[in-house]
């Protein structure tokens, strides 16, 4: 009976794990260029999570949730030709955002909507977290904090709680 069980739970495995490769391949990094238009970067990389308004550009984000740490943004230019295509969940991407002066929507257009959402009471600050690799290699969480004007008044990173349970790296505080 084992036996029967295991052999009928390879075809089974198998098409899971076919499955989960290509719900993973329609989240992937895409193969776009820059100067390629607008239309076709859609077509390559799916419908966009959210669209950002820049001055004359617009910023065409790509989530791929918490779990997979990655977030990118396509920048249009104003004729519609794709500028840059990057991963902006990294620490050069999260240093862009100033304490004490940007506000939520500078952060949305730097790295994108949040993981996850908090408010606490205690200090008034509302936190947006965002799961991500650092240096391509570290399960870390940043935290931007907001006040009640929306303007960012911290940020701290540390280890994601998800992947690291115990904490076995200290926080960063900026």
């Amino acid at each position: 009976m084992k036996q029967i069980l295991k052999a009928a739970g390879r075809p089974l495995l198998s098409v899971l794990m076919l499955a989960s490769l290509s719900a993973c391949a329609g989240w992937g990094v895409g193969k776009v260029q820059p100067g390629e238009p607008e239309a076709q970067v859609r077509a390559e990389l799916g419908a966009p999570t959210t669209v950002y308004q820049d001055g004359s550009q617009h910023l065409l984000e790509y989530q791929r949730g918490r779990m997979s740490q990655a977030t990118h943004m396509a920048r249009i230019d104003a004729d519609g030709k794709l500028v840059s295509y990057e991963q902006v969940l990294t620490m050069q991407k999260f240093a862009e955002i100033k304490v004490g002066e940007s506000n939520k929507e500078a952060v949305l257009r730097i790295v994108g909507q949040p993981h996850e959402k908090d408010y606490y009471p205690r200090t008034d600050l509302q936190a947006w977290s965002y799961g991500f690799k650092e240096g391509g290699v570290w399960d870390s969480f940043m935290t931007v904090y907001f006040d009640k004007s929306d303007i960012v008044r911290k940020m701290e990173n540390g280890p994601d709680p998800l992947r690291d349970p115990g904490g076995g790296r200290m926080h960063h505080h900026r």
